[in-house]
């Protein structure tokens, strides 16, 4: 159970908003099976250039404010790559759980950022964000691959995916909206 909730924690980074976020920021996500692994694509809008959006996927150790993620530290850099630690907790039926895992990202500065799981409690994490501008908004894109390290039936690792990842990706617009302006004194440095 604690690799199944992994997996769900770590395939964004944050938890709970209400409905209504997916329709102001017009959240699309899809999760598909292939064998062993799933195949997550998510997206969606926020009304922020891309450069703001760039410096909040960045912001690895700033989504410990986001519900759910308990630490998550920078270990190294080195060029555009990023080494960061992360501490998820995640409460089902009133059971906490913690995750741990290092993941590794690549920057591609205010185009994408890619990522892998170095090691953790899943058995099989990459994927990437990409960001496009859109008319006064600009389009967060997450694309990944997962393959928990679980024996729990298939039924119930699509619920947790159905309800909790959607919530994950509300989470992270709203943020993202609300930090607008402390992302725009990042972006005219």
């Amino acid at each position: 159970m604690k690799q199944l909730l992994h997996f769900f924690l770590i395939a964004s980074f944050g938890i709970a908003f209400a409905q209504e976020a997916s329709n102001t920021y017009d959240l699309k996500v899809a999760v598909t099976r292939s064998g062993d692994r799933f195949q997550v694509n998510a997206s969606y809008e926020v009304p922020i250039t891309v450069c703001e959006a760039f410096t909040f996927i960045t912001d690895y150790e700033g989504i410990k404010n986001l519900p759910g993620v308990v630490d998550s530290k920078v270990l190294s850099r080195s060029g555009n790559k990023v080494k960061v630690a992360r501490l998820l907790e995640e409460r089902i039926l009133f059971i906490p759980f913690e995750m741990r895992s290092e993941l590794e990202y690549v920057e591609v500065p205010n185009k994408a950022l890619l990522f892998e799981q170095l090691s953790g409690d899943t058995k099989y994490y990459k994927g990437s964000w990409r960001l496009s501008p859109e008319k006064d908004a600009t389009l967060f894109k997450y694309d990944a691959q997962v393959e928990p390290n679980s024996m729990v039936p298939s039924a119930i690792i699509d619920f947790f995916i159905k309800n909790i990842v959607r919530r994950q990706f509300e989470s992270m617009a709203e943020l993202a909206s609300q930090r607008k302006s402390s992302q725009k004194t990042a972006c005219k440095l």
